[in-house]
């Protein structure tokens, strides 16, 4: 499992500059005034750093973004990393200009000179995201990153102020290390042990084995994965921090460690990367972790159904009808339109169980939200303009893209069956919105909910900002922070 960086804090002290070894890192705002440790560097390095902040191509720079200094005349250090950022930054800014140091940095030891800087634990935060590497499968012995240290005027403040960032970072890795796992690895009773495991930060976990689903009547969740040896799982995690008694806020997950498409085959290209199908279940398991780490005044509950989606002789077939755990019977015209069969039943236990006071799930449910939004949005489709209007603002106050889009009744005639209450698809037209009207019957009219469709968002071809390539970890920040801002006790 990958190990965020976690820098250390240290007293400001000048004179260990010359002669500091690996990258330096300095801050200077856009107008280009130096403060006093920038002026530090300036000088020993014999005015290379007021020349380019005089340049045009400092002016030029986008904030947060920077400029290596390779080799700076007169110091130990290989190179200097000059960042474009303003003493009072936004916090998404911050992180942006972390995640410059570290991929400019390249894994090599780092000092971040601070000096008068507001929100340093948020370029440490930034610093940490990006220099995420999954590298657990290479038989090559990886290189050990080197040792990141932030020059600070008041070093005990801010590593208190890190502290929460650092369960941030705790969660989004266990996400990404999730979602990037190959399916052979990553079965669904190697997802249940890894959740289980999060004992140890005081999460309560149950796992509910495949005898007692069907107790419980979870036939839409099990016919997904009676073509598969691995068998179906839910796994519940509770982290009661809030009042002693009060129903929790509920997060459900999709986690399909492999979708083929079933009986439904998908076509062979691309369909490696199907091992991100259990993206919603991950990004549940970043969240409890997080909220456990930082000990979150908060009742959060979460909730993950597990299965494998395989063509076999025992597998689901087209114009099969399986019975939902809320009573429903479901026509299963497509195999590959699994996902929403997971949540139905899981969405049901959580209500039955614990009568939430809302409740979120995430799922890389359809494709259709891939043509709609690309890969910049989430898609969110909600009942409560409330839950969906806070979700959006934590979003946005984290940087992760998320859009609403629409809901109605017309949409329902699209999943109407012929032999049974409803069908799995709804054809071609709007499949993410009749996809969302699927998961909605299986809400109680009473409970605030949002579905988030991560299908574009939860593993990338290419790097962004805060990761490399790969899974992305989206939703665990944004998640935590409604939480944290709408759920937590006063």
């Amino acid at each position: 499992m990958t190990t965020p960086l976690s820098p250390s804090f240290v007293a400001t002290n000048i004179d260990q500059i010359k002669d500091a070894e690996g990258i330096l890192a300095i801050f200077i705002p856009s107008e280009g005034s130096l403060d006093g440790m920038a002026r530090r560097v300036n000088r020993v390095s014999r005015g290379a750093v007021a020349r380019l902040a005089e340049s045009e191509a400092f002016e030029k720079l986008d904030e947060g973004r920077a400029i290596m200094l390779a080799y700076p005349v007169n110091m130990a250090a290989e190179g200097v990393i000059v960042v474009k950022l303003s003493r009072r930054p936004a916090v998404v800014t911050a992180r942006k200009a972390g995640a410059t140091i570290a991929r400019m940095a390249g894994g090599k030891q780092i000092h971040v000179l601070c000096g008068n800087l507001r929100r340093p634990e948020e370029v440490a935060l930034g610093l940490s995201l990006r220099a995420y590497d999954f590298d657990d499968h290479f038989t090559k012995d990886p290189k050990e990153p080197g040792a990141v240290s932030f020059m600070v005027n008041k070093p005990e403040e801010v590593q208190a102020a890190a502290a929460a960032n650092d369960a941030v970072a705790q969660g989004v890795f266990f996400t990404r290390d999730l979602v990037n796992e190959p399916a052979n690895v990553l079965t669904t009773t190697e997802f249940a042990d890894r959740l289980v495991a999060l004992k140890a930060h005081g999460l309560k976990v149950k796992v509910l084995e495949e005898a007692e689903l069907e107790k419980l009547g979870m036939g839409s969740l099990l016919c997904v994965g009676q073509g598969s040896v691995s068998p179906s799982k839910v796994v519940v995690m509770e982290w009661m921090g809030g009042k002693k008694g009060d129903a929790p806020f509920a997060l459900v997950g999709k986690g399909v460690v492999f979708d083929t498409g079933g009986i439904s085959l998908k076509p062979a290209g691309g369909m490696e990367d199907m091992t991100m199908d259990m993206g919603g279940a991950g990004v549940v398991a970043g969240v409890m972790k997080t909220l456990a780490m930082r000990k979150a005044q908060a009742n959060v509950v979460g909730l993950v159904g597990l299965v494998e989606n395989m063509p076999s002789g025992n597998a689901v077939r087209p114009g099969d009808v399986v019975t939902s755990m809320k009573g429903d019977t479901i026509e299963v015209i497509n195999t590959d339109a699994e996902g929403r069969l997971v949540l139905a039943d899981v969405l049901w236990y959580a209500q039955e169980t614990y009568n939430p006071t809302g409740m979120i799930n995430l799922a890389t449910l359809t494709g259709a939200i891939i043509i709609g939004l690309g890969h910049e949005n989430a898609g969110v489709f909600s009942n409560s303009d409330a839950l969906s209007g806070d979700f959006l603002k934590a979003a946005g106050l984290e940087d992760e893209g998320a859009w609403r889009m629409p809901m109605g009744k017309a949409y329902d005639e699209q999943l109407k069956s012929r032999v049974a209450d409803m069908k799995n698809v709804g054809g071609r037209p709007a499949g993410s919105i009749t996809a969302a009207q699927f998961l909605q019957r299986f809400v109680k009219e009473d409970v605030p909910w949002c579905h988030l469709d991560i299908a574009g968002v939860a593993s990338l071809k290419s790097d962004t900002d805060l990761a490399p390539k790969g899974a992305t970890g989206w939703g665990v920040r944004a998640l935590n922070r409604l939480i944290a801002e709408k759920y937590e006790a006063e």
